[in-house]
């Protein structure tokens, strides 16, 4: 297939950066979405262009790294999918594909296609993990008994790949999804329960710190989410915090 393609190009965070046109042939619908900007930079860097930057790692849907917004959605078309495993015949020959990078106050434009996604490190850093006595006495995992709908539910919310199609989605640039499942993958277990206090309150005190906008329930956020990551994390964040709040 045919397609012209309108792709974000910005040398860095201060360049304004613009829309640019590119024509592409011969493109495969077995092709993955990645594979299809593969073929454009080679054809780039043969004219003796710059090639389009994008990130990506894995190609297996994983990762979260490849987060593109395409044709006004993240990760595109599709769902259930990060970038990578977006694939061409999702799309028809003729058609103009905009492909535009993560847009969010908190995800600076590093170049092209390209945000600085520290900031979702930097709320895992404030509150997303267990402290654990490594001391030789430690508790096998396996000796305590959890219910299997919570243990469902814990695995559940850890599948998220931190992409940040969520915020990329939300029309505040909200963060409530990711770090609501980060919250419940240990809120739901026993080994989450000792620093549940301290947990969610850093966190969310990280999240408002780094720019994220306030959640407004409009659901666009679990829609997008390659892995479904449900908007009932969020509500259970509001209870963990509501309850650390009055501690």
């Amino acid at each position: 297939m045919n397609l012209t393609l309108k792709i974000w190009r910005q040398k860095n965070a201060q360049d304004k950066g613009k829309m640019v046109d590119y024509q592409i042939n011969d493109i495969s619908g077995d092709m993955s979405f990645l594979e299809m900007l593969d073929v454009l930079n080679e054809d780039l860097n043969n004219k003796g262009e710059d090639p389009v930057a994008f990130d990506h790692d894995c190609r297996e849907g994983i990762c979260g790294m490849c987060s593109l917004f395409i044709n006004g959605e993240a990760h595109g078309p599709d769902r259930g999918v990060t970038t990578c495993q977006l694939h061409m015949r999702k799309f028809k020959d003729g058609d103009t594909i905009y492909i535009e990078p993560f847009r969010a106050k908190a995800f600076p434009v590093i170049k092209d296609l390209v945000v600085d996604r520290t900031s979702f490190d930097k709320i895992q850093q404030a509150g997303g993990f267990i402290s654990v006595n490594t001391s030789g006495n430690t508790q096998d995992a396996n000796n305590i008994p959890i219910q299997k709908h919570n243990a469902d539910m814990a695995f559940d919310a850890a599948t998220c790949i931190g992409c940040g199609a969520c915020v990329a989605s939300c029309k505040n640039a909200s963060a409530m999804l990711f770090v609501s499942a980060k919250v419940s993958q240990f809120a739901l277990l026993p080994q989450g329960r000792i620093e549940a206090t301290e947990r969610v309150l850093n966190m969310v005190a990280k999240m408002d710190e780094e720019g994220f906008g306030a959640c407004t329930n409009t659901g666009a956020c679990e829609v997008e989410c390659p892995k479904g990551i449900s908007l009932e994390n969020i509500a259970r964040m509001n209870r963990e915090y509501l309850f650390a709040s009055l501690k």
